[in-house]
């Protein structure tokens, strides 16, 4: 049951560690359904304005088990975990595949002494002097199947995983492996440990993203409608991070030729066209505010598009939320359930 005595219908699986921990914590705050947990060493908590949810922390490598088994019924995970235990035809699915965070790449690396490796051509030749010489390429990975999916179709097919977990970069040093498969956010600690990325070795570019299980979601109508208000929540507030809101006063005869001076530059003025309002000035001349949502990288654009109009007090916000007049990921969710 939840504080308020309502019961917990819906479980939230979230990193309780690792990479993904605080930037999930910030993004579900920005979000405006921040998780309020009494104690730092409980493992469960709940979220604020959204009652009946339970916030289960697990760790980063179980979270996509837990929502395939249905011991939760949403979850945030890096989309490299989800792909490496998902199960084909399995209840669990990708909600929202990008959540703005934790992105990385997947990739195969070779110690830099192997100078005539570069590619996974190279790669699937030097596992064939391999096999001549009696011996097998051995691959330390935590993901043995993304990883062998990966390069059976590129033409590797002598190697054997080992599967690892913990600190890889060291596995050739040390020598339980020739090279490895793990994930790789900027470089540096692949070249701090004399490693290479293969030039077509990326096998997955990941992120943080949201899974569902779609069984759980589709026997509840109460689970169903929490699930949806979260993904109304962080869609909205992922869209808007892409758009700013510019406010600029202009003098003009009237509210409709105003409005067509700002139409003439279609791709700056406004997502529908620009909103306008009377600016009820001391000097009793023809003002009016003008408001329109325009993409990030057409900021300037606007601006100057609005200055040309005569245009000042040109004021810029970024919004917290960017509704449309439906929820995208909702309705995936529900074609997804209907075709269960």
């Amino acid at each position: 049951m939840t504080t308020s005595g309502r019961e917990d219908r819906l479980r939230l699986a979230i990193p309780s560690d690792g990479e993904l921990h605080e930037p999930t914590l910030r993004f579900l705050g920005a979000c405006g359904v921040p998780v309020e947990r009494s104690s730092a060493r409980r493992y469960t908590a709940h979220l604020g304005g959204v009652p009946g949810v339970l916030v289960l922390f697990q760790r980063t490598t179980d979270i996509a088990l837990k929502v395939e088994e249905g011991t939760a019924d949403l979850g945030i995970v890096g989309l490299d975990r989800f792909l490496e235990v998902h199960r084909e035809g399995g209840p669990a699915a990708v909600l929202l595949h990008d959540l703005g965070y934790g992105r990385c790449d997947l990739v195969v690396a070779v110690p830099d002494a192997w100078v005539d490796v570069t590619s996974t051509a190279d790669l699937a030749d030097l596992a064939w002097e391999f096999r001549e010489r009696g011996r097998t390429l051995r691959i330390a990975t935590k993901y043995p199947r993304l990883a062998q999916q990966f390069l059976i179709q590129r033409g590797v097919t002598y190697f054997t995983i080992v599967p690892s977990s913990g600190t890889l970069e060291v596995a050739p040093v040390v020598g339980f492996a020739d090279l490895i498969v793990d994930i790789s956010s900027s470089g540096t600690t692949l070249r701090e440990n004399r490693l290479k990325p293969l030039s077509d070795g990326v096998i997955l570019s990941s992120q943080a993203c949201l899974i569902g299980n779609l069984v759980r979601l589709k026997e509840d109508p109460q689970r169903l409608a929490l699930a949806r208000v979260l993904l109304e929540r962080m869609e909205a507030h992922l869209r808007a991070q892409e758009y700013y809101q510019v406010t600029a006063n202009l003098q003009g005869e009237s509210a409709e030729a105003v409005a067509a001076h700002v139409l003439r530059r279609r791709e700056v003025a406004g997502v529908q066209g620009p909103t306008i309002a009377p600016v009820f000035s001391a000097d009793g001349r023809g003002w009016y505010a003008v408001t329109v949502l325009v993409p990030k990288q057409s900021l300037l654009e606007a601006v100057e598009h609005l200055r040309r109009m005569g245009g000042n007090g040109i004021t810029v916000v970024q919004s917290a939320y960017f509704f449309q007049e439906t929820c995208q990921a909702y309705q995936r969710l529900l074609q997804a359930l209907e075709a269960l």
